[in-house]
C-alpha cells in the first residue's frame, strides 16, 4: 500500500515549494494567482489569503482542463500559480496534478495556510458566491 506521506514525498520532489514565509513576498504580484484548495467550510472558518482563487480540491481536474465544460478561465490566464491547503498535503498533490495536466508556473506552500498565519500574512475573509 501505498502511503500519504510517500505520495506527498513524491510530489515535492518534483514541483517547486516553499514555506510561507518566503512565499508571503509574492502576494499581490499581479502575475501571481494564490490557488486555495480548501473545502468551503475551512474558509469560512479560517478566513483566505486576501485575492486568492477558490477550487475546491475536488474540482482541480476539472477546472484545469480547457475542454472540460467545468473548465475556468483562471487557470489559462498565463500567471504563476501558488496552491495551498491547511498544511501543505493536498497542495503538493495538486501542484503534482496541475503540472502533469500542462499547467506551467505552479508550486505550492509547503506549510500551508497555517503557515501562512503563522508567518503574519494577510488573512482575508470567503469572498461571497456573488463577488
Amino acid at each position: 500500500m501505498k502511503r500519504i506521506k510517500d505520495m506527498v514525498a513524491e510530489a515535492n520532489a518534483v514541483v517547486t515549494h516553499a514555506p510561507a514565509a518566503e512565499v508571503i513576498a509574492l502576494h499581490d504580484t499581479p502575475d501571481v494567482l494564490f490557488v486555495d484548495l480548501r473545502d468551503p467550510r475551512e474558509l469560512e472558518r479560517e478566513g483566505m489569503i486576501p485575492g486568492a482563487f477558490h477550487c475546491p480540491r475536488g474540482m482541480l481536474e476539472f477546472w484545469i482542463d480547457p475542454e472540460s465544460p467545468y473548465a475556468k478561465p483562471q487557470f489559462q490566464s498565463g500567471k504563476t500559480f501558488v496552491f495551498y491547503c491547511a498544511s501543505g498535503w493536498r497542495s503538493a498533490l495538486s501542484a503534482r496534478t496541475a503540472q502533469e495536466m500542462g499547467l506551467e508556473n505552479v508550486s505550492h506552500i509547503s506549510d500551508g495556510f497555517s503557515g501562512w498565519k503563522a508567518s503574519g500574512g494577510p488573512v482575508g475573509e470567503k469572498p461571497s458566491k456573488k463577488s
